[in-house]
């Protein structure tokens, strides 16, 4: 990034270059803020002399310098690209340095994006980047008048049009024309050549002058000297839509409209008609500006308006420019057309055939701004158009009614994806003002016929059902009633809804069923596993209570109700019979249904007799009919640890082991999960005291040892 120093030379060097052509003092200071050498040398070029440049790289430094005295005009140039945030960098300008006129440059793809960011401050206008030297020479001169007025306080500083309503961008303007061969008695016809591209500036000021503020802000008196020997036509107003400071979008999507070399060459005829011979030889018809037939041909009718050549040049010179234009319209090159098109009716202002071409350019421009998707732009060239006379009434008629159909059928299109983009992201009708139901009540209102407004109708009813069908099965009575109303609400008939609810009703009943097969497969399992009432939610007795209370009416209730109820009776004996309680088991069996007769004849039973042997003798004699070894641990023998459990338990009359304990273990934690499911799955022959099986307590040593290696 090249510095202030770095640049300043060759600023320097730019400006001085330029203001060698011009002997006037400079009226006004322009700082710029930039640091791009290409902008400045093109910004100098541009200039031309009108004014010296002074750059500087940052916001502050530009503040610095303005806040000082100074006896010319200030004008501050803002290079987009170099200032990031433009609108603040505006602000503080005008804040602190009323009195300056800025100008701003942005990159042409982002002309719009910073004239729009802009909008409501008074910069004076947002060119283009790279600098069109025709379109800032123009600018200049009416900044220029500008800048001089405020400084001696008549300026219109605060009646300027705020920026986003206008772009000069895309505006043609007439050149300076730097230099012009000698004429045939050797002498220069520069000085001539200088003041009639004074006068075109002037006009060209003017034009910006207008679009700038608008038709009502008078123009300030021109400081051209008065012996001028050259003249140009008036500039045509602007037409409705191009530059005019409107506030309209449709407006402000077009650009500026072309214009013609409408420059007047004072001299004498035979002169003017050589100059346009010779253009004529070397094709120069409308190129360069102030150098070609068009002008000279111009110049000596304006001479001698009888002139049959001049006349009759102009007429040939028309022919080439219809040529053109048929060349460029039917290539598509609609810039091209239009230039050539200004430059038609600059060259035969009365030919018939000025309609008919118009009629052409402005369905042509019409056809593409609409293939370009760009409707507002469309209904600006309809309304130029018509203002202008190149379309009737009834063309514009038909095409205004065309347009009114591809807007509707794009905002229908546009809220029929974001009606779609909402029930994606579920947002059905919240938030009000950005929901699917928010979007659809707009299409219903303006466009209820249209395909794509029934479509969304259609999707977003779905959606509710959906949300209710899923109620439904949440046992959410009233969120289901919620949704069933938004889909009536927005066309779900009531049979649909009737039919809906039957469909939500046939598959609750198929979930009921399936549950109920599940929960009684659950019990059945626990059942024959023994795991009657314990785990607490992963027993016989849990499966069973919640299949009694998801369908009652089940027909495998009876069945697992009887085969549980019998399980919990004989545990309840066997516990009475060992002197233990059995109160948890009677009662989950009279929970079930168990028979009252049943329930009365295991509390009777008797508790068998004490045995007469003693407990270790017992213990001792236990024969063990099926033993599991326990699963070594990984982490313990991965890291090589070994160890023992002393583990008590009883034998139960069944020969089962029950109530497995750990006495003591070593180390301690390791091995104790792994002996005691061992244990648990350990089977001994019933003990049988005095005829009848008795429990055994009993105690016993499992040991963990590392394979040998």
């Amino acid at each position: 990034m090249a510095s202030a120093a770095s640049r300043q030379p060759q600023t320097q060097a730019a400006a001085a270059s330029a203001a060698t052509s011009s002997s006037a003092q400079p009226a006004v200071d322009v700082t710029a803020i930039t640091n791009r050498d290409d902008f400045l040398l093109e910004l100098g070029q541009a200039l031309g002399g009108q004014a010296s440049i002074r750059p500087v790289d940052s916001l502050e430094s530009a503040l610095d310098v303005l806040g000082g005295p100074t006896k010319r005009g200030q004008v501050v140039v803002l290079d987009a690209m170099h200032a990031g945030e433009v609108r603040p960098a505006v602000e503080a300008l005008q804040g602190r340095a009323p009195q300056a006129v800025v100008l701003v440059f942005a990159a042409e793809a982002l002309e719009r994006q910073v004239a729009a960011a802009v909008k409501g401050s008074k910069v004076f206008a947002v060119l283009s980047s790279p600098i069109d030297a025709r379109k800032a020479q123009a600018v200049f001169g009416a900044v220029i008048e500008e800048a001089a007025a405020r400084r001696t306080g008549h300026g219109n500083a605060q009646a300027a049009a705020p920026a986003a309503e206008f772009t000069l961008g895309a505006a043609r303007f007439p050149p300076l024309v730097a230099d012009e061969p000698r004429g045939p008695s050797g002498g220069s016809r520069l000085p001539l050549i200088a003041i009639a591209a004074v006068a075109a500036l002037a006009i060209a000021g003017g034009a910006a002058w207008f679009f700038t503020r608008g038709n009502s802000a008078s123009p300030a008196p021109s400081s051209a000297p008065q012996a001028l020997t050259t003249e140009a036509a008036p500039a045509a107003a602007p037409t409705a839509g191009t530059a005019g400071a409107t506030s309209e979008n449709s407006e402000a999507a077009l650009a500026p409209a072309p214009s013609a070399d409408v420059a007047i060459v004072h001299g004498k005829v035979d002169e003017l008609l050589e100059k346009a011979r010779l253009a004529m030889r070397e094709r120069r018809y409308t190129d360069p500006a102030g150098d070609n037939a068009l002008v000279y041909y111009r110049s000596a009718v304006a001479a001698n308006s009888e002139n049959g050549e001049a006349r009759d040049g102009l007429q040939r010179v028309a022919g080439v420019i219809a040529g053109r234009f048929d060349e460029a319209l039917n290539g598509g090159r609609l810039d091209e057309a239009a230039q050539n098109f200004v430059n038609f009716k600059a060259a035969v202002p009365d030919d018939p055939r000025i309609a008919e071409l118009g009629s052409r350019l402005a369905n042509a421009q019409i056809s593409k701004a609409i293939a370009d998707g760009n409707l507002e732009r469309a209904a600006a060239v309809v309304r130029q158009a018509q203002q202008s006379g190149a379309l009737s009434a009834e063309q514009a008629a038909r095409w205004r009614a065309d347009l009114g159909k591809r807007q509707e059928e794009a905002k229908v299109q546009r809220l029929a994806g974001l009606v779609e983009e909402r029930i994606r992201d579920g947002k059905l009708v919240d938030p009000a003002d950005d929901s699917a139901r928010a979007y659809v009540h707009q299409l219903m209102t303006s466009s209820p016929t249209n395909e794509r407004t029934q479509r969304a109708q259609h999707d977003l009813a779905a959606a509710y059902i959906r949300k209710a069908r899923d109620a439904a099965f949440a046992r959410n009575s009233a969120e289901e009633d919620r949704w069933l109303n938004e889909a009536r609400a927005v066309g779900t008939s009531a049979a649909d809804i009737s039919a809906l609810k039957n469909d939500i009703a046939g598959a609750r009943a198929k979930a009921t069923q399936a549950e109920a097969e599940r929960l009684a497969q659950l019990a059945r399992e626990r059942v024959r596993d023994g795991r009657l009432t314990d785990p607490a939610q992963d027993s016989a007795a849990w499966y069973l209570t919640q299949l009694q209370s998801a369908d009652p009416q089940n027909a495998a209730i009876a069945a697992v109700r009887g085969d549980l109820t019998k399980l919990l009776l004989e545990r309840a004996r066997a516990a009475l019979q060992a002197g233990k309680s059995a109160e948890q088991d009677l009662a989950a069996a009279r929970r079930f249904g168990a028979d009252p007769k049943d329930l009365q004849a295991v509390q009777q039973s008797a508790a068998p007799k004490p045995a007469t042997v003693d407990p270790a003798t017992l213990a001792g004699s236990l024969k063990a009919v099926k033993t599991v070894p326990p699963e070594y641990p990984q982490a313990a023998l991965n890291g090589g640890v070994s160890g023992s459990v002393l583990l008590t338990f009883t034998v139960d009359a069944k020969g089962a082991t029950r109530d497995v304990q750990v006495v003591q273990s070593t180390p301690h934690g390791v091995f104790d999960r792994a002996a005691v499911a061992a244990v648990k799955r350990w089977r001994y022959e019933p003990m049988i005291v005095n005829g009848a099986p008795v429990e055994v307590p009993t105690r016993t040593l499992v040991r963990f040892e590392l394979p040998k290696q």
